[in-house]
């Protein structure tokens, strides 16, 4: 046995404890005996000697260097290292840019309105058209006093029925009479001064032939008759002005008629000398008015505005069919006398007059009626809401859902029910319109509609098929 196979190294000393002979190894089955030359010694050796051929207690060398396999491990460690942090990086990235286009597309979608829709409803073609109207007195005229006085009587009260020429008050005006009294006087004086001035005239001028008195005289004379009858005719004309202003002491009916109103009693003052003349003033703060209000009602004027689409429904001579409410069921007839023949600008209407025969009476002025034309040619149209509209300064604009985005299309407006109006031109029975349109709606803005929920219901202020 050699040296170095009999001599204990540290490592067997601090490595492999010391067993004792006849006791088992740690973890062995079966008790070896440890000897010096056994294989496990040899094992133990060669462990201990880290280069073959070099004594244990010598430097190897290169003993100072990592081996080959650690540094193989530490370089595959760090790519790992690497890699790990090349995801964490990527990851930290992607997630962001992911949140950022969530965002992105998050706040477009909530910037995309949602509006509700509602289809517009076809109509059968438009026939006639039903137009409102008043129905107005052919001739209706307040009657006013043209003298001052009391009111001394009054002879008919309203819904009288009176014929021209008679008498429905009388005023008492002492002043007048008195004046016309005066008048009448200085009318005899001038009288009897131009007698007595055409009586001076002749002589004069028989006196002239035989050269008794000179040419200037006469001429005076002749002059002073021929101003005497100029003053004759002045105080003529002014009797026949107080007879006149006498006569309208008694008021008479200007034409037959029925008196709808009186607004004038007994011992009334009439002051036809007022701010306003002609008119009845008891006071100075009193608004004047006529005395009575006599309106002709066998026959009546209805006066109806036609929109200006309509406006060749309003041909004269067009007959047309009047109802009212205070007789259902029974339609009256008239006639289109006449029209404007200009539209008017603001309310884009035409006037039209439709005269209505009452010879029983039936109508009264002032009541609502509804007036039915009929239009030379059947006009297709729709109905849609009133909140559906847009008022610009090109024009009445309807706004549709086209391709997911808003489109603004003009419109034509015939009749106006109210919380619906009639379009003649401009949409279509599949054209979805947009309900409480935005005043900033544009044609080419995103919007999105509104889908009704489960169940069928409606989105609010429309109806969506």
């Amino acid at each position: 046995m050699t040296t170095d196979e009999t001599k204990a190294t540290p490592a067997d000393t601090t490595q492999t404890p010391a067993v004792s002979a006849g006791e088992p190894a740690r973890g062995d089955n079966v008790a070896v005996p440890l000897s010096a030359g056994g294989p496990l010694a040899r094992l133990r050796r060669r462990r201990a000697q880290p280069f073959p051929g070099v004594p244990a207690g010598e430097p190897a060398q290169g003993a100072g260097r990592p081996p080959r396999g650690r540094g193989r491990l530490a370089f595959v460690g760090l790519a790992a290292a690497v890699v790990v942090l090349g995801v964490v990086i990527y990851t930290g990235i992607r997630a962001r840019v992911t949140a950022n286009a969530t965002l992105t597309r998050a706040t477009t979608q909530a910037a995309i309105a949602t509006v509700n829709v509602v289809y517009p409803k076809a109509d059968a073609p438009t026939e006639d058209i039903v137009l409102p109207g008043t129905t107005q007195a052919f001739t209706n005229a307040p009657i006013f006093a043209r003298t001052s006085g009391y009111l001394k009587r009054w002879y008919f009260d309203i819904g009288a029925h009176v014929k021209k020429g008679q008498l429905l008050a009388e005023i008492e005006s002492p002043e007048v009479d008195q004046q016309l009294q005066q008048a009448q006087a200085d009318l005899k004086t001038a009288q009897a001064n131009l007698a007595l001035a055409k009586i001076t005239a002749d002589r004069w001028q028989g006196l002239l032939k035989t050269n008794s008195v000179s040419q200037q005289e006469t001429d005076q004379a002749v002059g002073n008759y021929h101003a005497m009858q100029a003053t004759l005719d002045s105080q003529a004309a002014n009797v026949r002005r107080l007879e006149q202003l006498q006569s309208f002491e008694k008021i008479y009916a200007p034409f037959d008629g029925v008196l709808t109103a009186r607004n004038t009693d007994i011992g009334a003052l009439i002051n036809a000398g007022a701010s306003t003349p002609g008119l009845i003033n008891a006071g100075a703060s009193t608004p004047g008015q006529g005395l009575f209000t006599l309106a002709a009602i066998d026959k009546l004027r209805v006066f109806v505005t036609v929109p200006e689409v309509y406006a060749r429904a309003a041909r004269p001579g067009a007959t047309a069919s009047l109802l009212l409410d205070a007789f259902p069921g029974e339609v009256f007839h008239g006639t289109l006398v006449r029209q404007a023949n200009a539209i008017d600008p603001t309310s884009r209407t035409l006037l039209v007059e439709v005269d209505v025969d009452n010879a029983k009476g039936q109508l009264m002025p002032g009541a609502y009626v509804s007036v039915h034309l009929t239009l030379p040619d059947p006009v297709p149209s729709v109905t849609i809401p009133a909140n559906t509209l847009l008022f610009r300064k090109e024009g009445l604009r309807v706004g549709v859902v086209r391709q997911d985005k808003a489109e603004l299309l003009p419109v034509t407006i015939g009749r106006d029910y109210g919380a619906a109006v009639e379009v003649l031109t401009g949409l279509q029975p599949t054209d979805p319109v947009i309900l409480n349109p935005a005043d900033s709606l544009i044609t080419g803005t995103p919007v999105k509609v509104n889908t009704p929920p489960a169940g069928g219901a409606t989105p609010a202020g429309g109806t969506t098929p």
